[in-house]
């Protein structure tokens, strides 16, 4: 059997081969050498019963954005600016002191007279679209265990995120692309990776880590161009290889492993061509590009709508690394500064989505780990600034909201008290809220398991109750 005259850049060994041809994706083959099915665990899988999303976006604000200053308004607080609130004193992480009104107005926004602060103007213009969960809970005031029970449903153990739930249960609408990507610009967050682990599920299913701070693509994604060997001569040498592998015909059995090590090849090649078009925000048109506008939070919210587009099944967005809407001092200039960052991409992603058919069925949360105390916080030693223009974290009432999807846009969900310390009105702690995401996404939380250590586990444990009102 004569075989094609394939024409290299130069002599490659069997090693350089290996190691050129995946671009340095080759490690997706460990899962068929270490035995595991070949089967995609990435293939696409219907859920349990009809689903109203397909698809999630996770906006994420990092460090605690405060909802007395955004979508929960409080005017009760300015009868006691500076003076200590009425009943008994509030069981805060920090010293607290007195009452520290809004700085920010409050107006009723859209048909539905929904109430958003002139913290977000952008996003107020699509009041109409969301669904405000005044009435979270959580369970503890330190970002670490809030951020894990957010993301994880756990706040202790290693556990599943979302995204790695809805992959494991829904597979990815694209073979080429991540089926969970995090974009999250200027390194890691508190607690980093675990954030979008897969911890037990496969590992097909951990979410992918963009760096987004640069603006190149090539900056996101390290060895997403091959500069050592063309993308034709990558091709010649996968097809060399499958007729290599063919000349032994039906006289030897069939070997899976070499089977998965061309496969994974395979995928790496065809994710270099798919992930290059993905990312390549100048092939959008410049109003798209203009409605997003030219920053980091624009270039994020737009890759993610991207990345859906494409079959992607969650993107989670994060303000920044660290936690900057982690205000303890000088609250308004600095949620002022965060909004202004993000409030022309959030709102340009919502009108982008709807225009194109596909707010319908992919759901956009937006919100952080907790709220923020109505009371400013009093100076302690390594906490702030004593600038007493600051709030502390608080668990214990927050907002939270989501749009598209089968949610209730135009309606409020809840209600924290006078002040906005509690929930007080239809609390709904983050596994209710957890429970409620999956419904929409087509399952019932208490049947998503995945039995490993002699158990079966599930991203809401053993708690979690589906919020009705929050549907449409």
């Amino acid at each position: 059997m004569s075989l094609p005259h394939v024409c290299f850049n130069a002599p490659l060994g069997r090693r350089h081969f290996l190691a050129s041809v995946g671009t340095g994706m080759g490690l997706l083959a460990l899962r068929a050498m270490a035995g595991e099915s070949q089967a995609n665990p990435l293939a696409p899988r219907g859920p349990a019963f009809r689903p109203r999303a397909k698809r999630l976006i996770h906006l994420f604000m990092n460090g605690g954005p405060s909802h007395i200053d955004s979508f929960d308004p409080k005017p009760e607080l300015a009868r006691y600016a500076g003076k200590p609130l009425p009943g008994p004193k509030l069981l805060t992480e920090r010293p607290t002191g007195s009452a520290f009104p809004s700085p920010f107005r409050f107006q009723p926004r859209g048909q539905s007279g929904l109430p958003v602060s002139d913290l977000f103007p952008r996003v107020a213009q699509c009041a109409d679209l969301l669904c405000v969960v005044r009435s979270m809970q959580s369970d503890t005031p330190n970002h670490e265990p809030a951020l894990m029970l957010m993301n994880c449903g756990d706040q202790r153990q290693i556990r599943p995120s979302l995204g790695s739930w809805l992959v494991h249960g829904l597979g990815s609408e694209c073979a080429n692309l991540p089926g969970f990507v995090s974009l999250c610009p200027g390194g890691l967050p508190v607690q980093e990776g675990q954030n979008w682990q897969n911890a037990f599920l496969p590992a097909a299913c951990q979410g992918t880590h963009l760096d987004t701070l640069a603006d190149s693509p090539t900056q996101w994604i390290e060895n997403l161009k091959n500069e050592a060997v063309s993308p034709a001569t990558q091709k010649a040498q996968l097809s060399l290889a499958r007729k290599l592998q063919s000349l032994g015909g039906s006289s030897l059995p069939p070997d899976p492993r070499l089977e998965g090590r061309l496969a994974s090849m395979e995928l790496a090649f065809r994710m270099q061509w798919e992930a290059t078009d993905a990312l390549d925000l100048a092939r959008e048109d410049q109003s798209t590009r203009d409605l997003y506008g030219d920053t980091i939070q624009g270039r994020q919210m737009l890759l993610a709508r991207r990345l859906v587009e494409r079959g992607t099944r969650v993107v989670q967005v994060w303000t920044g690394a660290g936690q900057p809407w982690d205000s303890h001092d000088d609250l308004e200039a600095n949620h002022r500064r965060l909004a202004n960052d993000c409030d022309q991409a959030i709102a340009a992603l919502l009108l982008d989505l709807k225009r194109r058919g596909l707010l319908e069925d992919t759901l956009v949360l937006w919100g952080g780990e907790f709220g923020r105390t109505p009371t400013v916080e009093l100076p302690t030693p390594g906490s702030n600034l004593g600038r007493l223009n600051g709030r502390d974290h608080n668990p214990y009432g927050f907002s939270v909201w989501l749009a598209g999807g089968g949610v209730r846009g135009g309606t409020g969900v809840g209600a924290t008290d006078a002040f906005g310390f509690k929930a007080v009105e239809n609390p709904v702690h983050v596994h209710d809220l957890h429970a409620t995401i999956l419904h929409l996404m087509g399952f019932d939380h208490e049947k998503l398991t995945f039995r490993i250590a002699g158990r079966d586990f599930r991203l809401t444990d053993v708690h979690g109750k589906i919020v009705g009102e929050m549907l449409a």
